[in-house]
């Protein structure tokens, strides 16, 4: 994605030797950037679309997949791309209603605040391209650079309807030694335990490397069984894919759990192709990992999810015994990282 025909720096900066952390504008837009000149990495966030990181890049390449050549493209007919934050479910629902806490409730289509897959479900939640994100913290220091924002769910009746669990949201994207942290600190405002489903869906690419020459790692013991509509059956299967996995010839869009991690308790996935490497590390309270790899399409997604899809469904039923909540006034707070190397 082309970014500096229309850039203008903003004047609030911080910067300490290698790290800069800044405000811009890029075709009109508030964008932050992030800066380690050391690891050549700069990676763009843009609060007001969905607070998306949608442009990394290490020694000018990028490691971010965009259809667009500009941000104004992404702005005037938003699609997935870069680092998109899904909540307050992530993927699919079964239907037009859900489960929490053993009470139904329904989801109003006629707000026309959340979009339908092919098969009439509700996907992706309500804050992909939210424009409520406001900036709280941007810093740059002698280890890193980082931004802080906070979107207020409670503010937004019409979110409110449809998951009426008071809630805030921080994010921070910290850049450190050439990797690039996201942290989501989740605060329950409600007076009742709120259910989670959320997670990011990362769309990565290897630049200048063909598809077919891709191999992935997929460290899971767990293979979620899928129903038609890419809804989970309840049956789980054991992993089977070979490790790595080439991704010639083959799509995905399978759901993994049970991950295999390190003594940190974290769970590393990679595509790795002409030498070039990207790794997405999960974070703990990342327990199943999305892995979307489409047919014809120079992309690959690794996305840290909380619980299944449909998983206030699927627990209800019994059928899913891990949903993660968070108590009255509680706070749940978990990291993924992006790294590299041979670039």
């Amino acid at each position: 994605m082309k970014r500096f025909a229309l850039l203008l720096t903003l004047p609030m900066m911080t910067s300490a030797a290698n790290y800069t952390a800044e405000r811009a504008a890029v075709d009109g837009i508030e964008v932050i950037r992030l800066g380690d000149a050391a690891a050549r990495t700069e990676v763009w966030i843009v609060p007001g679309l969905g607070n998306n990181s949608y442009e990394m890049k290490v020694n000018g390449k990028p490691v971010f997949w965009s259809p667009y050549r500009t941000l104004a493209e992404f702005r005037n007919m938003p699609a997935h791309l870069g680092n998109p934050f899904l909540a307050p479910w992530a993927n699919r629902i079964d239907g037009l209603a859900y489960y929490a806490n053993g009470k139904k409730f329904l989801l109003n289509p006629d707000l026309a605040n959340f979009r339908l897959d092919a098969h009439k479900q509700p996907i992706h939640g309500l804050l992909v391209y939210a424009k409520e994100w406001k900036v709280t913290s941007l810093d740059a220091g002698a280890d890193s650079a980082s931004v802080t924002s906070r979107l207020e769910f409670w503010r937004r009746p019409d979110w409110m309807a449809q998951f009426p669990f008071a809630h805030a949201i921080e994010m921070t994207y910290r850049l450190r030694g050439g990797a690039l942290e996201v942290h989501a600190k989740v605060e329950n405002l409600s007076s009742d335990t709120m259910p989670l489903s959320l997670g990011y869906h990362p769309y990565f690419r290897l630049a200048n490397v063909p598809r077919d020459e891709w191999k992935i790692h997929v460290p899971a013991r767990t293979h979620v069984a899928l129903g038609p509509t890419l809804v989970p059956t309840g049956e789980m299967k054991p992993v089977s894919l070979a490790d790595p996995f080439p991704l010639q010839g083959s799509k995905l869009d399978d759901v993994f759990t049970d991950l295999v991690r390190d003594a940190s308790g974290n769970a590393e996935f990679w595509v790795e192709g002409g030498g070039h490497r990207i790794s997405v590390v999960y974070g703990p309270k990342y327990d199943v990992a999305v892995v979307y790899a489409p047919a014809g399409r120079d992309f690959v997604c690794f996305e840290p999810m909380v619980g299944v899809t449909n998983v206030f469904n699927l627990a209800h039923a019994g059928k899913y015994l891990r949903l993660q909540s968070i108590p009255a006034g509680g706070i749940w707070s978990e990291s993924f990282w992006i790294k590299t190397s041979g670039f």
